[in-house]
Parts: C-alpha cells; sequence; structure tokens
C-alpha cells in the first residue's frame, strides 16, 4: 500500500468510526460496520488504529479539533466567548454526541490523552484569568467550567431545555433568546468571579 492510499484508508476509517460511534458509542460500536462503510476488511483498522477505543479516540480528537480551530480562547468579551460556544455546539451535534459517549465510557477514569487534553484547558484558564486580572487558580478552574457548562448544556440536553424553556426554544427565534440570555449570564458571572476572585479571603485587592 502507497502512502497515498494508506492516508486514504486512514481517513475513511475516521469517516465511518465517526458516524458508528456518535450513534452506537464506545461499547455499542462495531469495527466490521466501521470497515464495510470504509471499503476495507476489519483487519484494516486494527493496522491503522490498534484497537476500536484508540479508533474512539482518534476521531474524538479529529472533531475537536475541527471544534476548536472556529472557537479561540476566552478574550476579553468572555460573554461573548460563551455565545460562540453555545453556537459551536448547536451546529455540531456529532461532537456532542461523541463527548456524552466518552463521559458515559470512561465515567471518572483517566483518558488516553488525559495530559495534552489538560493542557489545552490550563491555557484557556490562563486566558480567562488574564481577563478577569486574578491568578489562574482552582478558582478560574472552576469559573471556565462553568461556562462551558453554559455553552453547552442545552445542546447536550435539548429535551430539558424543551421542558423547562417550552417548545419555542426550538425555534430560531427561541434559540437567539436563549444565546442573548446566556451570554448576559456569562457576563454576570464573570464579572462577579472576578471581584470575588481579586478581592477574596486572600486580602487582594481588585485589580485597577
Amino acid at each position: 500500500m502507497t502512502p497515498r492510499d494508506s492516508a486514504a484508508t486512514r481517513r475513511k476509517l475516521l469517516e465511518a468510526g465517526r458516524e458508528e460511534f456518535a450513534e452506537h458509542g464506545i461499547a455499542g460500536g462495531r469495527i466490521d460496520r466501521i470497515a464495510a462503510a470504509a471499503g476495507v476488511n476489519k483487519e484494516r483498522v486494527y493496522g491503522h488504529f490498534g484497537s476500536k477505543e484508540k479508533l474512539f479516540q482518534a476521531v474524538l480528537e479529529a472533531v475537536k479539533a475541527e471544534h476548536a480551530a472556529a472557537l479561540p480562547t476566552p478574550g476579553e468579551d468572555v460573554g461573548e466567548w460563551v455565545g460562540r460556544l453555545f453556537d459551536a455546539h448547536a451546529a455540531n451535534r456529532t461532537m456532542v454526541r461523541l463527548t456524552m459517549w466518552e463521559a458515559l465510557y470512561f465515567e471518572d477514569r483517566p483518558l488516553p490523552e488525559d495530559e495534552a487534553r489538560s493542557d489545552i484547558y490550563a491555557a484557556k484558564v490562563l486566558a480567562l484569568a488574564r481577563t478577569l486580572g486574578v491568578e489562574p487558580d482552582s478558582g478560574v478552574a472552576m469559573t471556565l467550567l462553568s461556562l462551558i457548562g453554559l455553552g453547552s448544556w442545552p445542546s447536550s440536553m435539548p429535551q430539558m431545555a424543551r421542558l423547562i424553556v417550552g417548545p419555542r426554544v426550538l425555534t430560531a427565534a427561541g434559540h437567539a433568546d436563549l444565546r442573548a440570555h446566556i451570554v448576559r449570564l456569562a457576563d454576570a458571572a464573570v464579572e462577579g468571579a472576578g471581584h470575588t476572585a481579586a478581592g477574596g479571603g486572600a486580602g487582594g485587592e481588585p485589580p485597577p
């Protein structure tokens, strides 16, 4: 097999794996279906990725890379960053499904790419801390976690959004209203978090 053929096969397997794992998760996903969809025998899957779990991680990393490319780290306008996060999750339901399957499969166990992914989030914590004018401590990390929840939860649990907000949330106008509300809530949250982190129990003063 030439390098070009090998790269093409890998790409086909990633595309087929994306569909299979989004529908069935890691435990329910089947290598034979992925191989058939890619037009190769299943030995090729193991030859390229080693295991079904590693193929899933490669699929998820590719999807998350696409997501990250469209979304910068938190900047001066944190509320709008959360709004863009909301947009990205609404537009990329495959990523949402894959991430949820990953959570169900690994639960609180370490992920195969735990350290690398922790580094990515550490950079986001640092960026948010700079915006707030505080040290990148555990409080900022928890604020980041909460902001990601604000932006991602409606797409992760659309049935809950519909039951709580009402059917209008599924319309374009209702979706826009929810986004605007989340942006305002994020702005208010980081304003409070910034003052708390800067002038909290350690005796620090708010930044000028």
